[in-house]
């Protein structure tokens, strides 16, 4: 992979380019492809960006998230957007398979294929590239890859909101571990040139509707489950507390963080019952790899306190094998 400052020499002249994601792209996913979107729409390329799978509505003030294509709904556009592309920008993500229907026919293309990422261990596949693990977001990355290029010229509000929506969210609102001074000088760049950040913080995280409250009430009260011998908290969720409180996607995003609030815990893990598959997803405090748990155990992977992953059983069976791997690596956990 050939370090993404090499791309320069391509992005001269006007080039039919595709921008995609994770499948249910969060903040970040989203925000770095719309600031790439609006970069080299300004720099007069051919953009579209696709998301794998629909997106949360807390997402959809985003500049242009209008634009975006749903691969699932939106497939015959999507494939059209694909023929003939002569750049794909791949952000968020560190192997094709984390674009779920899409991958066969990302594989297929015969085009210059680019990674932007601050995930462990990314796909080589790819022409150029940024894989950057000490990067609080791919948000960020965007940022820094903008001014690598001599171009920050172009960063205006509606760039600098899609980059601080991403690098706020995959940071905890700047209180993880991954908010360097790095961040925060961007940030400070962002404000300089105008932009507006409450408003920001109200549309992603004071947008829902009741029932997601109340879900989250009666998940805290009746789902949660708390083991002090082993500093771990879990809450599993079967597929009729979906169905019963209408959620819809992003509704559970940061219910894991809940658990990790309680004192003395050092993982938290939430297992949700998706009906198709159960997904998990890992939090930790200190010292516990979640992301090297996530692949040991379930098919998965991310950041060193922040990683999911995915099980094929059912939700009762994969809550056994959660228990007992967290049993495995009780001593870890002390």
């Amino acid at each position: 992979m050939k370090p993404i400052e090499e791309i320069k020499p391509l992005l001269e002249s006007p080039k039919k380019v595709v921008i995609t994601m994770h499948q249910k792209p969060d903040a970040d996913a989203m925000g770095s492809s719309l600031a790439l979107y609006h970069y080299l729409r300004r720099k007069g390329h051919d953009v579209t960006v696709i998301s794998p799978t629909n997106f949360p509505d807390f997402l959809k003030w985003m500049p242009a998230s209008e634009n975006v294509l749903d691969f699932e709904s939106a497939l015959d556009k999507s494939l059209k957007a694909l023929d003939g592309v002569e750049l794909l920008f791949c952000l968020d993500f560190n192997h094709l398979g984390r674009t779920k229907n899409m991958e066969p026919y990302l594989e297929k293309l015969n085009c210059i294929k680019i990674l932007v990422d601050h995930h462990l261990e990314p796909q080589p596949d790819f022409d150029y590239g940024l894989s950057d693990t000490t990067a609080a977001s791919t948000a960020q990355l965007i940022y820094e890859i903008i001014y690598r290029l001599g171009d920050e010229h172009y960063i205006d509000n509606d760039i600098a909101q899609c980059i601080y929506a991403g690098t706020m969210t995959d940071t905890g609102s700047f209180r993880f571990a991954s908010t360097s001074a790095r961040v925060h000088r961007m940030v400070a760049d962002l404000l300089e040139r105008g932009l507006e950040h409450e408003y920001i913080h109200q549309a992603i995280y004071d947008n829902f509707l009741e029932n997601r409250l109340r879900f989250i009430g009666h998940s805290l009260l009746n789902r949660m489950e708390v083991f002090y011998e082993t500093n771990t908290a879990m809450m599993a969720i079967p597929y009729s507390d979906l169905k019963r409180f209408d959620l819809q996607t992003g509704d559970t995003e940061g219910l894991v963080n809940f658990l990790l609030s309680i004192q003395g815990i050092k993982l938290a893990a939430l297992i949700i019952d998706r009906n198709s598959e159960v997904k998990l997803s890992f939090r930790s405090k200190g010292n516990f790899d979640v992301n090297t748990f996530a692949r040991k155990y379930f098919e998965g992977g991310g950041h060193f306190n922040a990683s999911g992953g995915r099980s094929s059983d059912s939700l009762d069976r994969t809550v056994q094998r959660f228990l007992k791997a967290m049993h495995e690596n009780e001593d870890l956990l002390q």
